[in-house]
């Protein structure tokens, strides 16, 4: 099981990217799915978390308004669209997912990093201002 982070870069403030993640080794069609965030020198923190149906999103306060989560289950991909983009946004770029099918998860839950089994690689974002 893999997955695949990519589309990181170097951005101006104000600009946009879209990160992917594309799974492969089994299908997360019906397993939560989520985008975490780590800056050099502080903790890896949650940035968002999409429901296994797609129904239900889940954004850290500080993102809402400016990504957003999707999953393409056609491709096995989980996309974060990062629009309006800040320097304190730079940071590694995590997806993750979790192993239980059809699962259905507290709202807190979705940003612990205990629900999630597998990550991916990661991929750097850089915001420059």
């Amino acid at each position: 099981v893999q997955l695949q982070a990519s589309g990181g870069g170097l951005v101006q403030a104000g600009g946009s990217l879209r990160v992917s993640c594309a799974a492969s080794g089994r299908t997360f069609s019906a397993n939560v799915m989520g985008w975490f965030r780590q800056a050099p020198g502080k903790e890896r923190e949650f940035v968002a978390a999409i429901s296994w149906s797609g129904g239900s999103t889940y954004y850290r306060d500080s993102v809402k308004g400016r990504f957003t989560i999707s999953r393409d289950d056609a491709k096995n991909t989980l996309y974060l669209q990062m629009n309006s983009l800040k320097p304190e946004d730079t940071a590694v770029y995590y997806c993750a997912a979790d192993r239980n099918s059809r699962r259905t998860y507290t709202a807190a839950s979705y940003y612990i990093k205990g629900t999630y089994d597998y990550w991916g690689q990661g991929t750097l974002v850089t915001v420059s201002s």
